[in-house]
């Protein structure tokens, strides 16, 4: 129940804070912030409202934006984990966001290197195929 709260929460959080009004609003209160500057003589206090004010929604916000980019990275890695499992694609791949950093490193690096075969195959074949062309086109002609 908490959870499901909290997700329409962060969502409804994410979605308004990613608003030109939003920014807007926010580019009006720092306005009016400045602006109140000579009135309280550019005070301690008067610079500690908006310090205080900005660390208190910065703080926030970073666990709000964090819960939305984990459940939305977790929904595209399961659509591609589908896509796979679906596909011709190598089954072995889906999973692999639970890997260290240097074992992703590691299968990026063998998925490169057979690309680059596969483009150097698919090249060769190519010129093997104009050569063809080619010794064809001079025989019937």
């Amino acid at each position: 129940m908490v959870s499901k709260l909290f997700t329409g929460f962060s969502n409804w959080v994410a979605q308004a804070s990613g608003r030109p009004m939003t920014f807007a609003l926010s580019l009006i209160v720092i306005l009016v912030w400045a602006l109140t500057g000579p009135i309280f003589a550019y005070s301690d206090t008067w610079q500690l409202v908006v310090n205080t004010g900005t660390t208190i929604v910065t703080f926030l916000m970073v666990f709000l934006i964090q819960n939305t980019q984990n459940r939305d990275g977790a929904a595209i890695q399961a659509k591609l984990d589908e896509l796979i499992r679906a596909s011709a694609a190598q089954n072995v791949f889906i999973g692999i966001e639970h890997l260290t950093q240097e074992e992703l490193d590691e299968i990026r690096a063998h998925c490169e290197a057979r690309a680059k075969a596969e483009t150097a195959a698919n090249l060769a074949e190519e010129k093997a195929n104009r050569k063809a062309a080619h010794a064809a086109e001079k025989a019937t002609s």
